[in-house]
């Protein structure tokens, strides 16, 4: 068998990036990514095209080759960075050792992708609106990739007879002690548009087959996915603390009347606009998927990866600040008509005191 590992991590490092002044990317010129298009598809639907570079290969290895590098920048604010390993595994169990290795140096993929990274938003610093502080571990996926089958051209028919075998590499479990039950979940998620391709999903993994030797439109779609999942959860560790912040607050204090209220208001509405807006950007990156086959490979990631139970998490999220907005709101303006009356009272009293005086 021959193929490729690719390694895909998505880095949440800004609310936005002003993608039409970014000149150069790690001292390149970027590109508008865009993949291969062999499937008949309505010509009027525009595909979702980051700005891309290929740097140079890393000067350390992989188990004795070379890894390449494809990173994207997203206008959402998140930089991703694609690893490559070509491969020739005798075995599928044989892939097993690469869903967590070191470079020969003893250096992880995760620190070299969060280095990238790194060196990426250093460059693009003024054009990034709203950067993270402290960006959070990246969220990363595994693809394995399988462009030959030892001669064999029907992919599906080796499914079938590598079935175990493929759900343990997923998995990163022996294939002799999974359950029945735990293979056929494992293999729910498939995706076949020809006998030479497929595609597996799973929760911290891919399998990718394509006889033809192109699989960077499939690497694409799942790369989409994976954006999102990390999206959704840095929206919703962020929506969980401002919310406890929030109502730390407000359980501490009495809300005041001027200048702390209308600050706490101008915050809360704030942060509820740009949750809401980054939201729906994040969901409409893929909505131009016109092949039909990518689209179904995308909503199988979605559903493996739970994004639609993630949505409605950062949902509920944004109806409880709804909720809270409305309740300081109104606190604020009671307090405000309250000492307006007591003020209106005081200058009524003022007023008597005043013509009792001038009487006397």
């Amino acid at each position: 068998m021959k193929g490729e590992v690719v390694y895909l991590y998505a880095f949440d490092v800004a609310n936005e990036i002003a993608m039409s002044r970014v000149q150069e990317i790690l001292s390149e010129k970027p590109f508008p990514f865009e993949i291969r298009m062999d499937r008949t598809l309505p010509k009027d639907m525009p595909l979702y095209k980051p700005l891309a570079i290929e740097p140079h290969l890393l000067p350390a290895r992989l188990g004795g080759r070379a890894v390449s590098f494809l990173i994207r920048v997203y206008d959402v604010g998140v930089v991703t960075v694609m690893m490559r390993l070509d491969v020739a595994p005798a075995l599928i169990a044989d892939l097993m050792p690469y869903h967590n290795p070191r470079l020969d140096d003893g250096e992880t993929l995760d620190a070299v992708a969060t280095k990238l990274c790194a060196q990426v938003c250093d460059g693009l610093r003024d054009l990034m609106i709203g950067q993270s502080e402290e960006p959070p571990p990246p969220e990363a996926y595994t693809v394995f990739c399988l462009t030959d089958l030892d001669g064999l051209q029907d992919a599906n028919l080796w499914l079938a007879e590598q079935r175990r075998a493929v759900a343990g590499l997923l998995t990163e479990t022996p294939a002799s002690h999974l359950s029945e039950s735990q293979v056929t979940e494992v293999l729910r998620i498939q995706r076949s548009f020809e006998n030479t391709d497929l595609a597996v999903i799973d929760w911290d993994a891919a399998l990718v087959v394509d006889l033809s030797g192109y699989t960077d439109d499939v690497l694409y779609a799942l790369e989409l996915a994976n954006l999102q999942l990390e999206e959704f959860r840095v929206m919703d560790r962020r929506l969980d603390a401002y919310l406890d912040r929030a109502y730390a607050d407000l359980e501490r204090r009495a809300m005041p009347m001027f200048g702390a209220a209308s600050k706490t208001l101008r915050h809360l509405r704030r942060f509820r606009v740009d949750v809401a807006k980054l939201t729906d950007e994040v969901t409409h990156i893929t909505k131009f998927f016109g092949d039909w086959h990518l689209a179904r490979v995308y909503l199988g990631a979605r559903d493996r990866f739970y994004l639609d139970q993630w949505r409605a998490s950062v949902e509920q999220r944004l109806a409880q600040l709804d909720k809270l907005y409305s309740v300081v709101h109104a606190e604020v303006n009671e307090q405000r008509m309250l000492w307006l009356e007591i003020i209106i009272v005081i200058f009524f009293a003022f007023d008597l005191v005043i013509l009792l005086v001038l009487k006397r």
